[in-house]
């Protein structure tokens, strides 16, 4: 006879309250733990504090009577070709499913911030160029293209997207960071979190909340925030992601918040992220995060009492192995029956409690790098490359030029590749494994684009120069990006900056191309400079994609996500910050950037029209729409990326001289021209008072229609009537914006 929870009719929280019914207190403990099978505990850490926690973490025979909740990266430890990898995957379920007796298997999960983090899968952009490409609709199908490749050979969570709003760029994981704006970053963190749900893959937003307002930018430091930069900055994008993308998982971050660390956060876990915000899918620690609440931030005197704060507080499960959450130490019995619901109901939907579902491998080979994936990754690559300069009109490049190619990150392919990317995260501790997917330097690509060109190493007699510098990407001080790789300010590392003054010195018109995970300084060889170029760790099509901007073959549409510094000190950068954050007489510091957030050139030229709102005076309750004509004037076709931002010029508390409340990207040929509609709802002026409470206040608005923050085309006032509204979770939280 089947019984409720093995009924597919039944709903899955039906289902799941039956089984959890039927078991132990070991076996409910069990759903909240994790393996990490071929954990290294001598090589180098991809987690922090993994040589300690891997050696001391509950092996895979011991849990087997009780069941596994997760398993940890069966694809990501180590390489392993992704046909044997699916193999493997599916026998190790089998082996989980006869060890107990509900015949569960495991939940799998895996990274993804770049793609599958898996060898010989795509490599796509970084986070960083996502956000440069201003397109949520891209990055829904990027995702969605991602989640299909996990979920075909047996994942069935991701661990992304990052919704750190960037605060500082010297924070080592800018690169894993959208940009520093929270609408550009809950835009298209919710974009991405659609198309890995699509697939049926669980997205799992990170990390709440904190992570990257950390002092000095340091990992893990404490986030001196207030309560109103959290509320209005920091959350957001996580709101949104939950609300309007369906993310069914969240990640806790590593940092304190005022003392309190988020993995023993009730405020955070459960109040907010729950009670106010509606949350029913599970949260999962970050690394050993359960751990570092005892051995970090002691608060916790031994591991059970670490257990029991993070299980109180809301997390669910602990990841990546079973350390605190131990089947054979029982925990209190509401809290564990609470998590054990959870992590059942999850599993139910994705298909993980239906009878007689066995795993199976693949019929044949994988491929996890085909053709429709590359060129995804190609597109969004392209789509993310930001021409910051070209007043000496050398992009595009001639195509029988003389041209020096000066910098060793030209012939690096790690100069594509961002620290969650296979390549730069596991295959650097695998002296002589091949990358295991075509990478192409960016020399290797200019010398395909360009085959009339002749390339030199001497810009002596060179038509142009070529000044390639950036980053490479590690963890744990094993690069200049990634985590644990946080730079003392933003001057170029390695000293690249003698390569920007060799190249410059040599009276050869030179174009500066910068690949990196964060914006560096460039001020200094701004003025000389005859172009530049930058891009965010592009990926393995990321060479062909700067290559076709100098070339002229892709019209360059990227847009800033963060500003780019005018001095290596100074930080962080003034966007979204009040009056007194930016330039002027009370300090010697200047901290306005050399190029704003948004900003990014084309080879063509625009005209803006005059805009029409059709209703300036609107209730606090109410909305109404913009609309603007973009021309192209110029002989190429081209993209302009408009971008709508708010200015409150008073406030009852200090506020940002703007931010940006929406945006669009005009793709047109030339002579061609398209009109934008921006639907403005009040609910986007509200902000959090120094009551704590957000609230859409009556007044005067102004609306600027810009090409970036800095650069306003037009201006729209606006006037807010009717009585302070306050709004909570169910506020507008977009700007509608059509192209027509």
């Amino acid at each position: 006879m089947v019984k409720p929870w093995q009924d597919t009719t039944l709903p899955a929280a039906v289902r799941a309250a039956d089984l959890l019914a039927r078991m132990t207190t070991e076996e409910k403990t069990a759903q909240l733990t994790s393996v990490w099978i071929g954990a290294d505990t001598e090589g180098a850490d991809v987690a922090p504090g993994q040589h300690t926690y891997a050696a001391r973490s509950a092996a895979l025979d011991a849990l087997l009577p009780y069941g596994v909740g997760h398993l940890t990266r069966p694809f990501g430890t180590v390489p392993v070709e992704p046909s044997e990898g699916a193999a493997r995957l599916a026998e190790l379920q089998r082996a989980i499913r006869a060890g107990n007796r509900f015949a569960l298997p495991a939940l799998a999960h895996e990274e993804c911030l770049t793609g599958f983090t898996a060898w010989q899968a795509t490599v796509f952009p970084t986070p960083l160029a996502w956000g440069a490409t201003f397109d949520p609709a891209l990055v829904t199908d990027m995702a969605r293209a991602i989640g299909t490749s996990m979920r075909a050979v047996g994942v069935h969570q991701g661990l992304a997207p990052v919704l750190d709003v960037v605060r500082d760029a010297r924070w080592g994981r800018t690169e894993e960071a959208i940009g520093e704006d929270p609408y550009l970053v809950g835009t298209i963190g919710t974009a991405y979190v659609r198309g890995l749900e699509a697939a049926g893959v669980v997205a799992t937003l990170k990390h709440f909340a904190g992570y990257s307002a950390s002092r000095a930018a340091r990992n893990h430091a404490p986030a001196p925030l207030g309560p109103r930069e959290l509320a209005d900055v920091i959350l957001p994008p996580f709101e949104m992601a939950v609300r309007d993308g369906g993310a069914r998982s969240v990640m806790p971050a590593y940092n304190d918040i005022d003392g309190l660390p988020a993995h023993a956060h009730p405020g955070l876990l459960t109040q907010l992220l729950r009670e106010e915000w509606g949350f029913t899918g599970t949260v999962v620690s970050d690394y050993y995060g359960v751990s570092l609440l005892e051995e970090a931030h002691r608060i916790a005197d031994g591991e059970g009492a670490a257990a029991r704060l993070a299980l109180a507080a809301g997390v669910d499960v602990e990841l990546p192995a079973a350390r605190c959450f131990d089947p054979t130490d029982p925990l209190p019995a509401d809290l564990l029956e609470r998590s054990a619901l959870r992590v059942l109901t999850q599993k139910c939907e994705l298909g993980l409690l239906d009878p007689q579902r066995e795993p199976a491998a693949s019929a044949g080979p994988v491929d996890l790098d085909p053709p429709h994936m590359r060129e995804l990754a190609r597109t969004v690559a392209e789509e993310s490359v930001v021409l910051l300069a070209n007043d000496g009109g050398a992009v595009p490049l001639r195509g029988d030029a003389r041209i020096a190619l000066l910098g060793p990150l030209a012939h690096e392919q790690a100069a594509m590749l961002g620290c969650y990317t296979f390549p730069r995260h596991v295959g650097v501790h695998h002296p002589g494994l091949p990358t295991g997917i075509e990478v192409p330097t960016l020399a290797e690509a200019l010398r395909t684009e360009l085959p009339g060109a002749v390339f030199v190493d001497d810009p002596s007699g060179a038509d142009v120069c070529l000044a390639v510098v950036g980053d490479r990407s590690g963890l744990f001080g094993r690069g200049s990006s990634g985590e644990g790789c946080d730079a003392e300010d933003l001057a170029l590392p390695y000293g690249q900056g003698e390569v920007l003054d060799a190249a410059l010195d040599s009276g050869a018109p030179t174009v500066v191309v910068v690949l990196s995970g964060r914006p560096y300084a460039l001020g200094r060889w701004a003025d000389r400079a005859a172009a530049v170029v930058q891009a965010f760790f592009p990926g393995q099509e990321g060479g062909g994609a700067v290559a076709g901007v100098l070339s002229g073959r892709v019209a360059p549409s990227g847009r800033l996500p963060v500003a780019v510094p005018r001095h290596p000190g100074g930080q962080p950068a003034p966007y979204l910050a009040p009056p007194l954050g930016r330039h002027g007489f009370p300090s010697t510091v200047d901290p306005t950037p050399l190029y704003p957030f948004g900003h990014g050139l084309s080879t063509t030229t625009f005209v803006w029209d005059a805009p029409h709102c059709e209703a300036p005076d609107l209730p606090t309750d109410g909305e109404t729409t913009v609309r603007l004509t973009v021309r192209n004037t110029g002989e190429r076709a081209g993209t302009e990326v408009v971008q709508l931002y708010l200015h409150d010029p008073v406030g009852t508390v200090a506020r940002p001289e703007v931010r940006l409340v929406g945006y669009a990207r005009v793709p047109l040929a030339p002579g061609a021209s398209a009109e934008i509609h921006a639907t403005f709802p009040a609910d986007l002026a509200g902000y959090t008072g120094a009551d704590g409470r957000r609230a859409v206040e009556p007044g005067a608005l102004e609306l600027r229609v810009c090409a970036s923050s800095e650069h306003v085309h037009h201006t729209v006032p606006l006037t807010l009537t009717g009585p302070v509204r306050e709004v909570g979770h169910t506020r507008r939280m977009r700007c509608e914006m059509r192209v027509t």
